[in-house]
């Protein structure tokens, strides 16, 4: 499954309000590592992304 880097920001930043509003440490600290994981989702569809972008701009025109 891919996802879209807006997409991963977004869940990132979900997880980030979660974080701040948990009373419990353990919660916190599961959306705070769910948080990081988004984020490097959103990376990685970043470089797929500019790589396909690449890709696509050296194939020989028809």
């Amino acid at each position: 499954m891919s996802y879209d880097a807006n997409f991963c920001r977004n869940q990132a930043a979900t997880q980030r309000s979660d974080a701040a509003t948990a009373t419990l440490q353990n919660v916190r600290e599961r959306c705070e590592r769910a948080a990081a994981s988004w984020d490097a989702m959103a990376i990685r569809a970043e470089r797929v992304d500019t790589g396909r972008r690449t890709a696509a701009s050296r194939q020989p025109a028809d």
